[in-house]
């Protein structure tokens, strides 16, 4: 192996010792996040066990609460992916003080985000909910819920803007810890409030929502406070007010208004497909469901190395260092198509295993086993696409991937998911065969034009 990555380094005019220097740096950053991005889940998941353990009803209001919020907050964390890009680049060009100007903007802007969407979840979520054709408890319920996690969106902004700041330093160790112990806070707050302890009414749902705001605005607080008391604080600049800088300003936003684009295109795409599944009947939608979730958990990974192939492009890119911003992204991609290959092939022979861990109803079982099955098609061109899509958009590139991500999930997987599940009638295998092929079309479109700049900045 060793002597094949050295004639591979020869070939591509790479000293091996770069390469072996960058994918120490990959991994050593991209673990971290990983765990991170898996604490998100974590803390979801905690509140549905809780919640479902407690009362199928309150869970019911409870996921049905969360289900407008969870467009809003994916979309969030690519607006603010701007912090993450401007901060990486001004590492890269050795200009460290700007750093606290990108996090300041950063802040102020993750507030008039997290603000601006409380505001209209509170104001258009309740009547969305009504207006879906529900049981008026089961409306009521969650438009409570609803209400309380609308409250959690401005701290979780703030949180995301000082998560990828710190990332962009490559320090996001920190970032994981605190992650881990937001997920402890949340937990203790879902034993306490939501089947009511030491004298605590029960809360059920609304008690789960209670716990989400309360440890968002714990990792919110605890996050600036480390930022703050961080040595070299005022030596980044985090301290100073920024001077007037509308090409950074403009920059900065227009970054995350590409990638925010691209969430909530995605999102809408995938979600689009629960409602396909509907149409063919209540079971598909299960065995959706578990395959979805085993994708979410795998798409973890390669979300923490695109984040960390980001983070290395960027600052070669902010460096000019053409070499370096290619041998970053090359790096990123391998290892993401290294962690597809395994993934798939240690998932293949236990699918029906996984799939049994969710239900006990054997025909869901059957449908996810063979959902699972397929989807292992998926998982390495899923991986490349967010690689590549994040590294284009470290390097200057930031409509190329939104537009690739509209025409490959809105413009092609959703018709053709109805089109071979429906009037095919291949029910979930046609839902995820359009996933397959739209994932390949996506991880093309982006792994070309990457190719295609690979001799320019």
């Amino acid at each position: 192996m060793g002597g094949f990555a050295a004639r591979a380094a020869a070939r591509m005019g790479w000293p091996a010792d770069a390469i072996a220097t960058d994918l120490s740096t990959l991994l050593r950053l991209a673990g971290p996040v990983v765990l991170s991005r898996l604490g998100i889940m974590a803390m979801g998941l905690t509140d549905a066990l809780v919640v479902g353990r407690y009362s199928a009803t309150q869970l019911s209001y409870h996921a049905l609460g969360w289900a407008p919020t969870a467009v809003v907050v994916t979309v969030c964390v690519g607006l603010l992916s701007g912090v993450q890009v401007m901060t990486s680049r001004a590492v890269g060009e050795g200009r460290l003080h700007l750093a606290g100007a990108v996090l300041r903007r950063g802040l102020v802007y993750a507030l008039w985000i997290g603000g601006a969407s409380t505001v209209l979840l509170a104001l258009l979520g309740p009547a969305f909910l009504h207006a879906m054709g529900l049981g008026k408890d089961l409306a009521d319920g969650a438009s409570r819920v609803l209400l309380v996690f609308s409250l959690s969106l401005a701290p979780y902004a703030v949180s995301v803007a000082a998560t990828v700041w710190l990332e962009a330093l490559s320090r996001p160790s920190p970032v994981m810890v605190m992650m881990w112990v937001a997920n402890i806070v949340n937990l203790v707050i879902d034993l306490l409030l939501v089947p009511g302890r030491f004298g605590l009414p029960a809360m059920g749902a609304m008690g789960g929502a209670c716990a989400t705001l309360g440890a968002r605005t714990a990792l919110a607080v605890v996050l600036l406070a480390y930022i703050a008391l961080m040595r070299d604080a005022r030596e980044l600049g985090v301290f100073d007010k920024p001077a007037p800088d509308r090409a950074a300003e403009i920059e900065q936003r227009r970054v995350g208004y590409g990638a925010g684009a691209s969430s909530f295109f995605e999102v809408a795409a995938f979600s689009g497909m629960n409602i396909i599944a509907g149409w063919i009947n209540p079971l598909t939608v299960a065995a959706y469901a578990i395959v979805l979730n085993v994708a979410a958990i795998v798409f973890m990974v390669p979300l923490g190395l695109s984040t960390a192939t980001s983070v290395m492009v960027g600052s070669a890119y902010g460096a000019r260092d053409l070499a370096g911003v290619n041998r970053a992204a090359a790096l990123g991609l391998a290892v993401c198509t290294a962690f597809g290959l395994v993934v798939a092939l240690a998932i293949w022979p236990t699918a029906r295993l996984i799939a049994a861990g969710y239900t006990g109803n054997l025909p869901v079982i059957a449908m996810a086993t063979g959902g699972v099955l397929l989807a292992c098609l998926f998982f390495i061109p899923d991986c490349l696409q967010v690689v590549a899509a994040q590294s284009l958009r470290a390097r200057g590139e930031v409509w190329l991937p939104t537009a690739t991500h509209l025409a490959s999930y809105a413009l092609v997987m959703s018709p053709l998911a109805w089109l071979l599940a429906i009037p095919m009638h291949m029910g979930l295998p046609g839902i995820l065969w359009a996933i397959i092929i739209a994932s390949l079309m996506s991880a093309g479109l982006l792994l070309a034009r990457f190719w295609r700049l690979r001799r320019r900045l």
